[in-house]
Protein backbone atom coordinates (compact mmCIF):
# COMPACT_ATOMS: atom_id res chain seq x y z
CA UNK A 1 0.00 0.00 0.00
CA UNK A 2 1.49 3.64 -0.90
CA UNK A 3 1.78 5.92 1.83
CA UNK A 4 -0.21 8.59 -0.22
CA UNK A 5 -2.87 7.49 -2.54
CA UNK A 6 -4.67 10.43 -4.34
CA UNK A 7 -7.42 9.37 -7.04
CA UNK A 8 -9.53 12.00 -8.70
CA UNK A 9 -9.07 15.11 -7.15
CA UNK A 10 -10.18 18.18 -8.14
CA UNK A 11 -9.69 21.46 -6.51
CA UNK A 12 -11.01 25.16 -6.91
CA UNK A 13 -10.68 28.65 -5.76
CA UNK A 14 -14.19 29.59 -5.88
CA UNK A 15 -15.76 29.02 -9.66
CA UNK A 16 -12.32 28.48 -11.04
CA UNK A 17 -11.18 24.72 -11.00
CA UNK A 18 -7.68 24.38 -10.97
CA UNK A 19 -7.25 20.57 -10.89
CA UNK A 20 -9.12 18.49 -12.89
CA UNK A 21 -9.45 15.10 -11.17
CA UNK A 22 -5.52 13.83 -10.72
CA UNK A 23 -4.54 10.61 -9.84
CA UNK A 24 -0.92 9.97 -7.44
CA UNK A 25 0.65 7.89 -5.51
CA UNK A 26 3.97 8.81 -2.78
CA UNK A 27 5.45 5.64 -1.84
CA UNK A 28 6.86 5.05 1.90
CA UNK A 29 10.20 6.52 2.36
CA UNK A 30 10.30 7.82 -1.74
CA UNK A 31 10.65 11.29 -2.84
CA UNK A 32 8.64 12.27 -5.75
CA UNK A 33 8.97 15.67 -7.90
CA UNK A 34 5.92 17.13 -9.05
CA UNK A 35 6.82 19.39 -11.80
CA UNK A 36 5.30 21.60 -14.73
CA UNK A 37 4.57 24.93 -16.09
CA UNK A 38 3.47 27.99 -13.98
CA UNK A 39 0.12 28.01 -13.36
CA UNK A 40 -0.51 23.94 -14.56
CA UNK A 41 -1.96 23.54 -10.13
CA UNK A 42 1.50 22.57 -8.68
CA UNK A 43 0.68 24.35 -5.16
CA UNK A 44 -2.86 23.74 -5.45
CA UNK A 45 -2.09 20.10 -5.21
CA UNK A 46 -0.01 20.90 -2.14
CA UNK A 47 -2.47 22.81 -0.93
CA UNK A 48 -5.75 20.29 -1.53
CA UNK A 49 -3.71 17.55 -0.07
CA UNK A 50 -3.60 19.77 3.61
CA UNK A 51 -7.48 21.23 2.54
CA UNK A 52 -5.90 24.82 2.82
CA UNK A 53 -7.54 27.73 0.90
CA UNK A 54 -8.98 25.44 -1.74
CA UNK A 55 -11.96 23.60 -2.19
CA UNK A 56 -11.51 20.06 -2.90
CA UNK A 57 -13.25 16.53 -4.07
CA UNK A 58 -11.84 13.05 -4.69
CA UNK A 59 -10.30 10.78 -2.55
CA UNK A 60 -6.85 11.21 -0.56
CA UNK A 61 -5.55 8.60 1.53
CA UNK A 62 -2.80 8.59 4.08
CA UNK A 63 -1.57 4.80 5.17
CA UNK A 64 -4.76 3.61 3.90
CA UNK A 65 -6.69 6.34 6.22
CA UNK A 66 -9.31 8.76 3.79
CA UNK A 67 -8.36 12.47 4.90
CA UNK A 68 -10.31 14.33 2.19
CA UNK A 69 -12.48 16.84 4.37
CA UNK A 70 -10.77 16.73 7.21
CA UNK A 71 -9.49 19.87 9.17
CA UNK A 72 -5.62 21.08 8.30
CA UNK A 73 -5.20 20.61 12.37
CA UNK A 74 -6.25 17.16 11.78
CA UNK A 75 -4.23 15.98 9.04
CA UNK A 76 -1.43 17.42 10.44
CA UNK A 77 -1.78 14.81 13.13
CA UNK A 78 -2.04 12.38 10.93
CA UNK A 79 1.60 13.01 9.62
CA UNK A 80 1.69 15.60 6.84
CA UNK A 81 3.41 18.86 7.31
CA UNK A 82 3.62 21.56 4.93
CA UNK A 83 6.26 23.54 3.82
CA UNK A 84 4.35 26.71 1.59
CA UNK A 85 5.56 28.48 -1.17
CA UNK A 86 7.65 32.05 0.32
CA UNK A 87 8.27 29.63 3.46
CA UNK A 88 5.97 31.17 6.15
CA UNK A 89 8.57 31.78 8.77
CA UNK A 90 7.30 34.18 11.98
CA UNK A 91 9.51 37.29 11.07
CA UNK A 92 9.36 38.47 14.62
CA UNK A 93 9.93 35.25 16.42
CA UNK A 94 13.14 34.09 16.83
CA UNK A 95 14.52 30.95 15.37
CA UNK A 96 14.07 29.03 18.39
CA UNK A 97 10.62 30.36 18.93
CA UNK A 98 9.88 28.73 15.27
CA UNK A 99 11.09 25.46 16.00
CA UNK A 100 8.61 25.07 18.97
CA UNK A 101 5.57 26.48 17.16
CA UNK A 102 6.01 23.44 14.69
CA UNK A 103 5.64 20.87 17.80
CA UNK A 104 2.67 22.75 19.10
CA UNK A 105 0.50 19.55 18.72
CA UNK A 106 3.08 17.25 20.67
CA UNK A 107 3.13 16.70 24.15
CA UNK A 108 5.91 14.87 24.48
CA UNK A 109 8.18 17.04 26.10
CA UNK A 110 11.44 14.86 26.10
CA UNK A 111 11.35 13.96 22.48
CA UNK A 112 10.92 17.23 21.53
CA UNK A 113 14.04 18.83 23.53
CA UNK A 114 16.01 15.75 21.90
CA UNK A 115 14.40 16.49 18.08
CA UNK A 116 15.44 20.49 18.47
CA UNK A 117 19.10 18.76 18.61
CA UNK A 118 18.19 17.05 15.82
CA UNK A 119 17.22 19.95 13.38
CA UNK A 120 20.60 21.43 14.72
CA UNK A 121 22.49 18.54 13.60
CA UNK A 122 20.69 19.21 9.97
CA UNK A 123 21.05 22.74 10.29
CA UNK A 124 24.02 23.63 12.47
CA UNK A 125 23.50 27.41 10.82
CA UNK A 126 20.29 27.39 12.66
CA UNK A 127 21.64 26.50 16.16
CA UNK A 128 23.85 29.39 15.44
CA UNK A 129 21.29 31.84 15.05
CA UNK A 130 18.80 30.07 17.53
CA UNK A 131 17.96 34.17 19.25
CA UNK A 132 18.02 35.82 16.07
CA UNK A 133 14.92 36.93 14.68
CA UNK A 134 13.86 35.00 11.79
CA UNK A 135 13.63 38.30 9.45
CA UNK A 136 16.92 39.57 9.85
CA UNK A 137 18.24 36.22 8.47
CA UNK A 138 18.59 35.29 4.91
CA UNK A 139 16.77 33.70 2.74
CA UNK A 140 18.50 30.32 2.90
CA UNK A 141 18.59 30.29 6.31
CA UNK A 142 14.86 31.39 6.24
CA UNK A 143 14.44 28.02 3.74
CA UNK A 144 16.41 25.92 6.06
CA UNK A 145 13.93 27.38 9.24
CA UNK A 146 11.36 26.57 7.55
CA UNK A 147 11.83 22.99 6.95
CA UNK A 148 13.24 22.19 10.21
CA UNK A 149 9.78 23.56 11.58
CA UNK A 150 7.71 21.36 9.57
CA UNK A 151 10.35 18.46 10.70
CA UNK A 152 9.83 19.10 14.40
CA UNK A 153 5.85 18.20 13.82
CA UNK A 154 7.95 14.32 13.15
CA UNK A 155 5.79 13.96 9.90
CA UNK A 156 5.33 10.59 7.81
CA UNK A 157 5.14 13.38 4.50
CA UNK A 158 6.92 16.46 4.25
CA UNK A 159 5.35 18.83 1.16
CA UNK A 160 7.81 21.22 0.17
CA UNK A 161 6.57 23.66 -2.40
CA UNK A 162 9.53 25.73 -4.42
CA UNK A 163 12.29 25.41 -1.44
CA UNK A 164 14.90 26.72 -4.28
CA UNK A 165 12.92 29.75 -5.14
CA UNK A 166 14.99 32.86 -4.97
CA UNK A 167 17.96 31.30 -3.44
CA UNK A 168 21.75 30.93 -4.41
CA UNK A 169 23.15 27.81 -6.39
CA UNK A 170 25.24 27.08 -3.81
CA UNK A 171 22.47 27.37 -1.21
CA UNK A 172 20.21 25.38 -3.03
CA UNK A 173 22.71 23.03 -3.47
CA UNK A 174 23.47 22.17 0.07
CA UNK A 175 19.62 22.44 0.80
CA UNK A 176 18.92 19.33 -1.71
CA UNK A 177 21.15 17.90 0.20
CA UNK A 178 20.44 17.78 3.17
CA UNK A 179 16.64 16.87 2.09
CA UNK A 180 18.31 13.82 0.76
CA UNK A 181 19.96 13.16 4.01
CA UNK A 182 16.49 13.48 6.31
CA UNK A 183 14.68 11.16 3.66
CA UNK A 184 17.24 8.61 4.04
CA UNK A 185 18.14 8.85 7.38
CA UNK A 186 14.46 9.08 8.58
CA UNK A 187 12.68 7.73 6.28
CA UNK A 188 10.42 10.87 6.12
CA UNK A 189 8.57 10.76 2.29
CA UNK A 190 8.48 13.56 0.08
CA UNK A 191 6.20 15.45 -2.17
CA UNK A 192 8.85 18.34 -4.24
CA UNK A 193 7.30 20.80 -5.86
CA UNK A 194 10.13 22.93 -7.77
CA UNK A 195 10.90 24.66 -10.76
CA UNK A 196 14.53 23.72 -11.40
CA UNK A 197 13.59 20.47 -13.20
CA UNK A 198 17.36 18.70 -13.51
CA UNK A 199 17.57 19.07 -9.54
CA UNK A 200 14.13 17.28 -9.13
CA UNK A 201 15.38 14.44 -11.67
CA UNK A 202 18.84 14.06 -9.40
CA UNK A 203 16.82 13.40 -6.63
CA UNK A 204 13.65 12.56 -6.83
CA UNK A 205 12.58 8.17 -7.19
CA UNK A 206 9.63 9.51 -8.72
CA UNK A 207 8.12 12.29 -11.13
CA UNK A 208 4.79 13.66 -12.10
CA UNK A 209 4.46 15.75 -15.18
CA UNK A 210 1.21 18.66 -14.16
CA UNK A 211 -0.13 20.28 -17.27
CA UNK A 212 -2.94 22.63 -16.75
CA UNK A 213 -4.44 20.45 -13.64
CA UNK A 214 -3.92 16.95 -15.07
CA UNK A 215 -1.22 14.69 -14.91
CA UNK A 216 0.24 14.48 -18.54
CA UNK A 217 2.98 11.66 -17.44
CA UNK A 218 4.11 10.00 -14.79
CA UNK A 219 7.83 7.47 -14.84
CA UNK A 220 11.06 7.36 -13.17
CA UNK A 221 13.35 10.68 -13.60
CA UNK A 222 14.95 8.22 -16.90
CA UNK A 223 11.64 8.01 -18.21
CA UNK A 224 11.01 11.04 -18.14
CA UNK A 225 14.92 12.24 -19.44
CA UNK A 226 13.92 10.10 -22.26
CA UNK A 227 10.95 11.89 -23.42
CA UNK A 228 12.48 14.09 -26.07
CA UNK A 229 9.57 16.16 -25.60
CA UNK A 230 9.97 16.47 -21.96
CA UNK A 231 13.21 17.38 -22.26
CA UNK A 232 12.62 19.93 -24.64
CA UNK A 233 10.33 21.80 -23.17
CA UNK A 234 11.33 21.26 -19.47
CA UNK A 235 14.70 20.59 -19.45
CA UNK A 236 16.10 23.21 -22.04
CA UNK A 237 16.83 20.17 -24.76
CA UNK A 238 19.44 18.45 -21.85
Amino acid sequence: MPLLEVKELRAAYGANEVLQGIDLQIEEGSITALLGANGAGKTTTLRALCQVMVKTAGSIQLGGTRIEGKSTEEIVRLGIAHVPDGRGTFQALTTEENLRLGAYLRRDKAAVAADFERIYSYFPRLKERRLQQAGTMSGGEQQMLAIGRALMLRPRLLLLDEPSFGLAPLVVRDIFEIMKRINQEEKVSILLVEQNAMLSLEVADSIYLLETGRIALHGTPRDIRDNDTVRRVYLGGA
